[in-house]
């Protein structure tokens, strides 16, 4: 994905060779070993050749060969979640600088260490949008409240079964945004087909919205997974939440959900409890404007519209230029 994505926005890429060594079974061990140590090698190629007055790394095993190659070299790190993954703490032994999303991520990391707060940078263009604007793009009426209901871009089954599962009464006193995600596509558009006409025109369904920022300033509230980007892109809108975060992993999104749920920005809601309580739970924050209210100006207070400069000035700091 991120080869793809680099390569699409012009910027020069060159891929190395890395491999997990965490849990993949002693069978797989020595040939991921075998392929983290040729990823040093290129690595240290690609150092000789390109000459960087800085190092850039937001985790992942295809970091370490990099990391272990340039380690003369200045080196920041940037932590999305609250809770670090073991490449980010691995990762973090060769940091001179480590940028965070939240302060509550300090804890995981020694105190000798020069930790900036920064928050969690965004894309420009997720402000482009007004209320207004957002309104008029999704054709929504301004008279009922507006639910946008997510989970990336291949979907989270669960959230999507358990929504269509009270689709009708949800509808009954919102609009919905539903962002389905490729997987469950073809299912939820056939159960929007069957949906009367009154309530299908406040059901705007679609597999991925290349506009996020739109979605984002029209909702009122949003039902989604906890990843790291909702440290960043729910409190840049003061978007209040139900969040359910992935059973399926470490506990990364659960520790995010809590964060924001501890400064009331937010309320979880267990994957396994879906289909039991998601009525409930929308339907008394969707109809209490109070609490909404109360919930946004929280979120807000978590925001960091800046973080992206904030990382570019560490990095360019590190690199013997002046910060931003």
């Amino acid at each position: 994905m991120e080869e793809e994505l680099v390569k699409r926005a012009g910027i020069p890429y060159r891929s190395i060779p890395a491999a997990g060594v965490h849990g993949v079974g002693l069978r797989a061990l020595p040939g991921n070993v075998a392929k983290l140590a040729r990823g040093v090698l290129a690595s240290r190629r690609i150092l000789r050749e390109f000459k960087p007055h800085a190092l850039f790394f937001t985790g992942g095993f295809v970091a370490a060969p990099m990391a272990v190659a340039g380690m003369n070299i200045p080196t920041a790190l940037y932590v999305p979640d609250i809770e670090p993954g073991l490449a980010l703490k691995f990762l973090s032994r060769f940091a001179d600088v480590i940028t965070v999303t939240a302060d509550d991520s300090r804890k995981f990391f020694p105190r000798s260490k020069r930790i900036v707060l920064t928050g969690y940078p965004l894309r420009a263009d997720l402000s482009n949008w007004s209320r207004d604007q957002a309104f008029s793009h999704f054709g929504l009426d301004a008279s009922l409240p507006t639910l946008l209901v997510t989970g990336g871009s291949k979907g989270a089954r669960s959230i999507n079964m358990a929504l269509l599962k009270n689709l009708r009464e949800l509808l009954g006193v919102a609009q919905i945004i539903h962002i389905t995600g490729s997987l469950d596509w073809e299912v939820v558009g056939k159960s929007a087909q069957e949906l009367p006409a009154q309530l299908k025109s406040r059901y705007h369904i679609m597999p991925y919205l290349h506009e996020m920022g739109a979605a984002l300033a029209a909702a009122d509230l949003v039902l989604s997974r906890a990843g790291a980007s909702t440290l960043g892109e729910y409190p840049l809108f003061g978007l209040p939440a139900v969040l359910v975060p992935y059973p399926y992993a470490w506990r990364y999104q659960k520790v995010n959900a809590d964060y924001l749920a501890e400064r009331n920005a937010a309320v979880v809601l267990q994957d396994e409890s879906l289909n039991e309580k998601l009525l409930e739970v929308l339907k008394d924050l969707l109809l209490d404007k109070n609490k909404l209210e109360t919930m946004r100006v929280a979120a807000r207070k978590l925001s960091h519209p800046d973080a992206a400069a904030m990382i570019a000035s560490q990095l360019l700091e590190l690199a013997g230029g002046q910060p931003l």
